[in-house]
């Protein structure tokens, strides 16, 4: 690991410790996050982003162990899945735990998506905990490709700003895949 990407991830995790809100580079696209089980750092980070109570938000790990902690149970499919998906692939699994409040939807799900970015993975490694992910704007504005589009508004309201990956420009979401406790599938986002 390079030393610039060490004091990065220092920096955010000292942030992140703090209740802070980061600004930071994902496998997809730049990423607002928080600890997903500080429920004061979700709730400041819906007002932040504008985002009504009812549109959850996903949440990033980096393992298995994370999945299990946040998850009664996890179906079959959702391991394949995850072992043959070739693009980043969000799941939207139920009967989470262990998180937020704010983060589970009314149908008492939630999105995780385990991280592939050295930085992220790094990162939740350092946490112990899933972070918060959700694209850099402001609810309904278009989702910035680049660090560059990101409203310089919302760059000022977070507690860290990550200097990693300012140049990359990206137009990938993640594929969203619901799974339900009855085996139904559902494609949400290819």
């Amino acid at each position: 690991m390079q030393d610039v990407e060490r004091i990065e991830i220092h920096n955010a995790f000292e942030a992140l410790a703090k209740g802070g809100i980061i600004l930071y580079p994902t496998d997809t696209v730049w990423g607002l996050g928080c600890d997903a089980t500080n429920e004061t750092a979700v709730k400041r980070l819906f007002e932040l982003k504008k985002r009504a109570a009812d549109h959850s938000m996903i949440v990033l790990v980096n393992g298995d162990r994370l999945i299990h902690r946040i998850f009664k149970e996890v179906p079959e499919a959702a391991w394949q899945i995850l072992e043959l998906s070739e693009k980043p692939t969000t799941l939207v699994l139920d009967d989470p735990k262990n998180v937020a409040p704010q983060l589970i939807a009314n149908d008492n799900s939630l999105g995780i998506r385990i991280v592939k970015d050295p930085f992220c993975n790094k990162l939740i490694e350092r946490l112990k905990n899933p972070l918060v992910s959700t694209s850099a704007n402001f609810s309904g504005a278009p989702t910035p490709t680049s660090f560059a589009e990101i409203a310089p508004e919302l760059i000022q309201q977070v507690d860290y700003v990550v200097n990693l990956h300012r140049d990359k420009k990206t137009t990938k979401s993640s594929a969203i895949i619901k799974l339900t406790r009855d085996a139904q599938v559902k494609i949400i986002r290819s």
